[in-house]
């Protein structure tokens, strides 16, 4: 294959449009499992973060990486797209990038005669898109199009990207001197906020270990699956049930955002779908094809903080949003499940939805 700068990930709207087939969900909890054993031997103690990035992953989202420089967020973006076997590029934002510099633009070709297009840095599976907030808002909105539609527009044309495509973006919350913080638009196009936090003693303890062991600064993961594998795993999300009290339970945290005193915007539709993508991701990690209230309050917090903004006068009291988000989930009820779903789903036949779903009590 050609390498990305001579046009590899340049493809046609009919390779974007075939679907995958879904893997059994056990098999598919089971790889997902095995590529976080792999990102953990490099990214040590921070398997719930990880989850979370591999959930994010699988749902077809992207994911905003937001902590402190050097708790391994960088390592964590290159181990994942090693360990699910992807293409990998690395954009370093600076206040001087261009959108061209991101999409790619039309070049001169003397053999030729003719205009010819170089795709950028975006035409790959997996973005790590480095400090995001360092470039003008202009470069950031030339990632808009790629995250939202999975295609790129360059002087009038349209260029499909690649399938799988996922952006995963850094950002470092404490220095504000020469940043560009993300609009709220943008924002929502991530599905998830994840932060890693500072390790244990005994994990930081484990990366000193780890890197005495090796005897070089690079850490490399092998590949547990590829790109076609990891297609129809995210696929196989589409086959999770979700009942309807489990979705409307979904329906009422979002709106109970949008009427709490101390938030300014609430949560959009957007958080909804995205509660709902998510908690069918954690639905198959452990090993089920249906979602219970647990996997929809694991993601909460990750899955809206990043889409509230809180009134002003709520920040002088050192009120953030995962603390709104924290009242939201206690004060809402969560569903017993049970309840079998009224929407029609290709992948669940009748007698097996009567089997799981027809009962009306806990499983």
């Amino acid at each position: 294959m050609r390498g990305a700068d001579d046009g590899r990930y340049l493809v046609s709207a009919e390779q974007v449009v075939a679907e995958a087939e879904p893997l059994p969900v056990g098999e598919t909890g089971a790889l997902a499992r095995r590529v976080l054993d792999a990102v953990g031997t490099v990214v040590v103690g921070k398997r719930d973060a990880l989850e979370l990035v591999l959930a994010g992953i699988l749902a077809g989202g992207h994911v905003l990486l937001e902590d402190f420089p050097g708790l391994g967020k960088t390592l964590a973006a290159r181990s994942f797209a090693q360990a699910l076997g992807l293409g990998f590029r690395r954009l370093q934002f600076t206040p001087d990038l261009l959108p061209a510099d991101v999409t790619g633009s039309f070049l001169y070709d003397q053999s030729t005669g003719d205009f010819e297009f170089r795709p950028g840095p975006v035409f790959t599976n997996l973005l790590l898109a480095d400090e995001i907030n360092r470039t003008p808002p202009k470069t950031q909105a030339a990632l808009l199009e790629a995250m939202q539609e999975k295609q790129v527009s360059v002087e009038g044309t349209t260029y499909p990207l690649e399938p799988p495509f996922h952006v995963l973006a850094t950002a470092n919350p404490i220095e504000y001197e020469g940043t560009y913080p993300l609009p709220e638009a943008q924002l929502d196009r991530f599905l998830l906020r994840v932060s890693f936090g500072y390790p244990s003693a005994d994990d930081e303890w484990g990366v000193l270990r780890n890197r005495m062991t090796r005897r070089r600064e690079e850490a490399e993961v092998e590949p547990v699956v590829d790109a076609p594998t990891l297609r129809a795993m995210q696929a196989t999300l589409e086959t999770v049930a979700v009942e309807d009290s489990i979705g409307r339970y979904i329906v009422d945290l979002v709106t109970a955002t949008r009427d709490h005193p101390q938030v300014l915007v609430g949560a959009s539709p957007r958080g909804s779908l995205a509660l709902m993508l998510c908690a069918r991701a954690r639905a198959v990690l452990n090993d089920r094809d249906y979602v219970v209230p647990e996997d929809v309050k694991a993601f909460a917090t990750p899955a809206l903080t990043h889409r509230i903004s809180l009134k002003p006068e709520v920040w002088l009291r050192r009120i953030e949003p995962a603390h709104v988000i924290d009242q939201v989930v206690a004060a809402t009820p969560a569903p017993a499940s049970g309840a079998r779903p009224t929407y029609q789903s290709s992948t669940v036949d009748g007698a097996d939805s009567v089997r799981r779903f027809g009962s009306g009590g806990q499983r």
